[in-house]
């Protein structure tokens, strides 16, 4: 099951990038092959919503079905250490879902405003040439 959290954990870290580049001032030369770029990837990386989902799911059956050592001595010590190691783990795993549908919302939220912005900017520029 590690393959599908490296696999999240890239997506995530390719959309905060692509957020970040987006975002940062002085790069509007670059802006607009970065937008068409983007744009492109969005429909491919709307499939980590399912993806996120099924791993939430994956997180909540290990919860439910986790052997509870409530008390020291319930458990052997190497037992209550994998316990705890799962639990961080569970933490771990459900803010990297958090943290990847985040950034893809956030990433769908910048396109769409600076699509917005050129094409605003874009009327604005043939108002001022008819005066």
């Amino acid at each position: 099951m590690a393959l599908e959290w490296v696999v999240l954990g890239y997506a995530a870290a390719a959309e905060a990038i692509m957020v970040l580049l987006l975002t940062l001032p002085g790069l509007e030369g670059l802006r607009k092959g970065l937008v068409a770029v983007t744009r492109n990837l969005l429909k491919p990386f709307l499939s980590i919503v399912p993806f996120c989902l099924f791993l939430l799911m994956d997180i909540y059956w290990k919860y439910e079905t986790r052997p509870s050592c409530e008390t020291p001595e319930s458990c052997t010590p190497t037992e209550h250490i994998r316990h705890q190691k799962s639990v961080m783990k569970s933490q771990r795993n459900a803010l990297l879902i958090a943290a990847a549908l985040v950034f893809y919302w956030l990433l769908y939220s910048v396109t769409h405003l600076v699509t917005r912005i050129d094409q605003l900017s874009q009327r604005v520029e043939r108002l001022k040439s008819r005066d």
